[in-house]
């Protein structure tokens, strides 16, 4: 009989400490990293900062102007070299090497550089960063220690669902138990496993608080709930449902038509109504007698008629000519009409103005990710790209989403993608100065629009959400980050959950008999705000207790699941394996 999946990570658990446990005393883990954008500079700042490590990182000759520069990181091997051949790896030193990551914008690329490196050093660990789902689970197969990740596949779920004003997306299963993340408020107070943030302070959450009830945002036990993001989406789809389809047909009119055309043609159109309801009541008409006369005058002409009265002379000729003028101006809408949708079409904007929609600008690897799952949760979806070759084109044309050429920081791209009437603008370009500048208009055109941006800066984050009230930001970088980090060194992370630009892990693991861990309790073994435990399965048994008491004391071959930040983590996971350190005989 097979192991179920939560037996398997228990298994690859207790075989990466046992590796751990041969590796020489004080000799640290030794991994190279290849890249130079910014998830790489996140990888790199992870394994620097909370894990003890050499680091050894490969980036090109030429440093890329954009972004931060790896160089500035402390305590790091930097190698310049624009192939990862066999020859780059010797010299950063692969032979012997724990973990290599790939994470360069290429898949093909990274391939190569695997298939190199597997020459140099057969057994080393693999995390390649991949686009592409089919050509991920080949390369799997490929290589016997591998992993392959999407940073974008990471992120776009945070994206969607702040772009519906719902809280993370995470949903994830263990110890054959399902668990989302909600607000505590729709969730029964039997399913809640964690408190995870208090969120109630703007654009300043407190994640993992000593006090468990003031957190509103918890991990819940799924019992018959539907995630979040379905329920908003749901929401939305009934309400483009109830839309009136006359007030539809007006907006449409009015996006094809010039206003000075519309306004030309109702006036006309307002005079030959006027008099032909004084000719009507002049000569005692029935109403479909006054239509009637009124249509044939206007169109035709009256024929002349000296012996009607002055007043029925003057309407006449009026209607007629009203008549002169209706035609030529009809013909003008149509044409205009015609030629502003052949236009609009040849130019990739809307065919007709939406309401309710999603607004996406940057159809990058992120960008195609989102556009892809809004499309399938049943949202309008409207994309913005300046590049007509972007990644998500084919795929913008593939699912029928209007893709609008033009430089979103303009705010004419933005109005011709109805930004006016859309339920949130998601801004995840890859600059920026750009995304700030889309954002910025987007508000200038609906100061109470949603805007959910992608920034690397976290600083910049925070002062651009105090100053210009944009209360959402991510970080594509600093969401996958800790996945990546945790892959590389053969790490067991369950799920991620981003909380505002925060990122909790939920890990498992387990711990060394002797350890720092062994013999203390559950509280002992939290730290508010930077790790909780929320499950302990002792030595030998198959099922965890969940929310055990902070009284309960661990022991050696305990397994213990926790969130945490991820300093929270790596002080965990020193604890769990770190002797104590014994005193000299000098009693020092």
């Amino acid at each position: 009989m097979s192991l179920d999946p939560w037996r398997n990570r228990a298994r690859r658990a207790v075989v990466s400490r046992l590796r751990e446990g041969l590796r020489a005393n004080g000799d640290a883990p030794h991994y190279v990293i290849c890249g130079s954008d910014p998830l790489a500079y996140r990888v790199v700042m992870e394994l620097s900062q909370s894990y003890e490590a050499r680091i050894t990182v490969i980036v090109p000759s030429r440093r890329r102007p954009e972004g931060p520069d790896i160089a500035d990181v402390k305590g790091i091997h930097l190698i310049r070299a624009d192939r990862l051949d066999e020859d780059t790896f010797r010299r950063a030193g692969l032979a012997g090497a724990d973990g290599l990551a790939l994470l360069h914008q290429n898949d093909v690329g990274n391939i190569h550089a695997a298939l190199c490196a597997q020459d140099v050093e057969p057994s080393v660990r693999l995390v390649i960063r991949m686009f592409t789902p089919r050509l991920a689970e080949g390369v799997k197969r490929l290589f016997v220690d591998c992993e392959v990740m999407s940073d974008s596949a990471m992120a776009a779920p945070a994206f969607v669902a702040a772009a519906l004003g719902e809280p993370a997306p995470t949903d994830f299963q263990h110890a054959g138990r399902n668990f989302y993340v909600a607000r505590r408020s729709e969730v029964r107070p039997d399913s809640v496993v964690c408190g995870l943030a208090d969120t109630r302070e703007r654009n300043n959450p407190r994640v993992l608080p000593a006090d468990q009830s003031r957190a509103d945002l918890v991990l819940a036990e799924v019992r018959g709930q539907q995630a979040g993001t379905v329920i908003a989406a749901r929401r939305i789809v009934q309400k483009r449902r109830r839309r009136r389809p006359f007030a539809v047909l007006f907006r449409g009119l009015r996006w094809f038509v010039s206003r000075k055309l519309g306004i030309a043609t109702i006036a006309v159109l307002l005079v030959s109504t006027t008099f032909g309801a004084l000719l009507a009541r002049s000569q005692g008409l029935s109403p479909w007698q006054a239509l009637y006369s009124t249509l044939l005058t206007t169109i035709t002409g009256s024929d002349v008629d000296l012996e009607e009265s002055l007043g029925v002379q003057l309407i006449q000729i009026v209607l007629t000519l009203a008549g002169l003028a209706l035609v030529p101006l009809i013909t003008a809408v149509v044409v205009d009409a015609i030629v502003n949708a052949r236009l609009a079409l040849n130019a990739g904007r809307l065919r007709m103005p939406r309401e309710n929609h999603i607004v996406v600008v940057g159809v990058g690897n992120v960008g195609t990710r989102i556009i892809r799952q809004l499309y399938e949760l049943g949202i309008e979806v409207v994309a913005i790209d300046k590049d007509p070759a972007a990644r998500g084109a084919p795929v913008a044309r593939q699912l029928g989403i209007p893709l609008i050429i033009g430089d979103a920081s303009q705010e004419a791209v933005l109005r011709a993608a109805s930004v006016g009437t859309c339920q949130a603008l998601v801004v995840v370009s890859t600059d920026d100065v750009s995304n700030l500048q889309a954002a910025l208009n987007g508000r200038s055109i609906r100061p109470d629009v949603r805007v959910v941006m992608r920034l690397f800066d976290g600083d910049l984050a925070y002062r651009i959400q105090k100053a210009f009230n944009i209360g959402t930001s991510r970080s594509v970088s600093y969401l996958a980050a800790p996945a990546f980090v945790a892959a590389l060194m053969n790490r067991d992370v369950i799920a991620t959950i981003p909380v505002d630009r925060h990122v909790l892990l939920v890990s498992e693991m387990v711990v060394a008999r002797g350890s720092l861990l062994d013999g203390v309790t559950v509280e002992e073994a939290s730290r508010p705000g930077e790790v909780r435990v929320i499950a302990l399965a002792k030595f030998g048994e198959p099922r965890p207790i969940w929310t055990p008491s902070g009284a309960f004391r661990v022991g050696g071959g305990d397994r213990l699941t926790v969130v945490a930040r991820r300093s929270g983590l790596g002080w965990m996971l020193k604890r769990a394996m770190e002797q104590p350190t014994e005193p000299s005989p000098d009693g020092s």
